[in-house]
């Protein structure tokens, strides 16, 4: 039986500009920083080898909080140059991309990634869009689009290494705001996993309680909602 080698690249470039003045990764859920949620589900996966490509700001913090089993390394000025930099040091035959900020991805859910990058190639986690969704022109809705084949991608994205690294080099310098879009522009298929929509993004302060809850129920300890006194169920 052959045996692949797959690396994660965790994003953790970015500022935090719409978080405040703390760095969201930094922030604790239940006594853990965001990002060592967001990589201790993928040490507990099949990855063979996790780097993390951090904004120079918190490489020390980074530092301290993991031990030498993650790589950590400086990130770019933008998402696709973190992701180019983290793939000039992979040594793998596939490689899974995700964000530091979505803390509430499984092991699970990680190794249906895997399974399906190694089968497909090129593979995103994706959920069902459940929004009705306007299109607006000068605050005036134009149109409503059909959600029926419309979905909000996610991460982990996964793909053959040589085919994202072609991707990066042919695009190197543009502004994609997601590596399956570099691949969609080779020409050639990226395929959906479903995902789930508990499967957020830390972007704003309010994220934190959502992904609370989340985390409690994901790790077994799921919060009891009392219903107040005299209100049905059909409220």
């Amino acid at each position: 039986m052959t045996t692949f080698k797959v690396n994660a690249i965790i994003t953790a470039g970015g500022a935090s500009s719409r978080f405040g003045s703390k760095n969201k990764l930094l922030e604790k859920i239940h006594g853990k920083e965001v990002i060592r949620w967001t990589a201790e589900a993928f040490e507990r996966s099949n990855v063979n080898e996790i780097i993390i490509c951090a904004n120079p700001a918190i490489m020390e913090d980074l530092k301290k909080i993991f031990s030498k089993n993650i790589k950590i390394i400086e990130g770019g000025t933008t998402r696709q140059e973190s992701v180019f930099n983290g793939l000039k040091v992979c040594k793998c035959d596939y490689v899974l991309i995700h964000d530091g900020a979505r803390p509430v991805i499984s092991p699970e859910d990680i190794n249906r990634a895997v399974e399906m990058t190694i089968e497909k190639h090129a593979m995103t986690a994706a959920a069902k869009t459940i929004d009705t969704i306007k299109e607006v022109e000068n605050g005036v809705i134009t149109r409503t689009i059909s959600r029926e084949k419309l979905y909000n991608t996610q991460t982990p994205q996964g793909f053959e290494y040589n085919l994202i690294k072609a991707a990066h080099e042919k695009f190197a310098g543009d502004n994609f705001t997601d590596d399956a879009g570099m691949v969609e522009a080779l020409g050639k298929p990226v395929y959906i996993l479903e995902g789930s929509h508990k499967n957020i993004k830390i972007t704003t302060p309010e994220d934190i309680a959502a992904a609370e809850v989340y985390l409690s129920c994901r790790e077994g300890n799921c919060p009891s909602f009392s219903r107040p006194a005299g209100e049905s169920a059909n409220t």
